[in-house]
C-alpha cells in the first residue's frame, strides 16, 4: 500500500528566503508531480530516494542531494522508511546554482549542517548563529560537484534490454560481448551507445547498479562478505573498493552512520 506525500509549505506565501522541510518518510511513500516557485534541494539519510523530472529518472543515494530549479515539475518514489530533508531556495537565491535537475555531492561539511538543521527541525533560521550556519551551506553547495545523475537511463533500443535486465538483476554478470551476440549486434557498437547515451562505460554502469543493491543487502543485515559474494566477488575487497569509491566510507561505516532501526 503506498503513502501519497504532499508538499507542506503554500507556494504563494513561502516562510523564508530560506526554508526546510523535515519528514520522516513510511515505505513506499509517493509525492505526485506537482511544481513550486521556490529551487528545493532534497537530501535523504539512508536509502535511495528517487525522482523524476524533464523526463529523466534519478537514483539518489545519501552521498548526493537533488537539486530541482523552480517551476520544474517532479514526482519521488521513497520504497524504504528514510529521515528526508528539503532546503527550498527563493529567487534570485536558486540563481546561484544549476538552472537543471542535477545530483550535488554531499560533502562532510553539508551533511553535518544537515544532520544538526534536522536534529532541531528548524524550519528558518532565526538566529544570527543559523543565519551564519546557512550562509556556510549555501555556499558549499555552490562549491560541490555537479553530477548529471548517479544512475542515468535511457530509451535507446539496444541499451533497454541490458537495463532492464540489470536492474531486476543486479547481479546479472552477462558480458557486454554477449549481449551484443544476444542483440545482433557489435560489442563496440553497444559501448559506444553506452558511452553515447549513458555518459559511462557498460561496467562503470554496471558498478554502480551494484552498488545500489548493496545499500538494500545492508539495510537487511548481510555481512560485508555476504555481500560481497552475492554481487559476485570472490573475496570482499572489491566490493569494499567499490563502496568507498561511490561512499566515502566502508560498508560498515556507511551501515553504523546510515541505516536507522525501523
Amino acid at each position: 500500500m503506498k503513502n501519497v506525500y504532499r508538499p507542506l509549505f503554500d507556494d504563494n506565501n513561502p516562510p523564508g528566503e530560506v526554508f526546510f522541510g523535515h519528514q520522516a518518510f513510511l515505505p513506499h511513500t509517493t509525492t505526485p508531480k506537482h511544481t513550486h516557485p521556490w529551487g528545493q534541494l532534497q537530501l535523504i539519510s539512508g536509502g535511495i530516494l528517487e525522482l523524476n523530472a524533464e523526463g529523466k529518472r534519478f537514483l539518489s543515494p545519501s552521498q548526493y542531494a537533488i537539486w530541482i530549479p523552480p517551476g520544474i515539475e517532479h514526482e519521488s518514489y521513497m520504497r524504504r522508511s528514510m529521515n528526508y530533508c528539503s532546503m527550498n531556495l527563493i529567487q534570485p537565491l536558486a540563481e546561484s546554482l544549476p538552472n537543471y535537475p542535477c545530483l550535488l555531492e554531499v560533502n562532510p561539511i553539508i551533511e553535518a549542517i544537515v544532520n544538526d538543521l534536522r536534529a532541531r527541525q528548524l524550519q528558518v533560521a532565526e538566529t544570527a548563529e543559523d543565519k551564519r550556519l546557512i550562509d556556510v551551506l549555501l555556499d558549499q553547495l555552490r562549491h560541490t560537484r555537479i553530477h548529471d545523475q548517479f544512475l542515468p537511463s535511457s530509451e535507446d533500443k539496444l541499451l533497454q534490454p541490458i537495463l532492464r535486465t540489470l536492474e531486476k538483476h543486479p547481479t546479472d554478470s552477462t558480458t557486454l560481448a554477449a549481449w551484443a551476440e544476444k542483440l545482433h549486434t557489435s560489442e563496440r557498437t553497444l559501448a559506444r551507445h553506452c558511452q553515447d547515451t549513458l555518459g559511462m562505460s557498460f561496467i562503470e554502469w554496471r558498478q554502480r547498479r551494484k552498488f545500489i543493491y548493496s545499500l538494500h543487502l545492508l539495510r537487511k543485515g548481510l555481512s560485508v562478505k555476504e555481500i560481497a559474494l552475492t554481487l559476485g566477488y570472490h573475496q570482499a575487497s572489491p566490493f569494499i573498493t567499490l563502496f568507498k569509491r561511490h561512499a566515502q566510507c566502508t560498508p560498515e561505516q556507511y551501515r553504523q552512520k546510515q541505516i536507522r532501526p525501523q
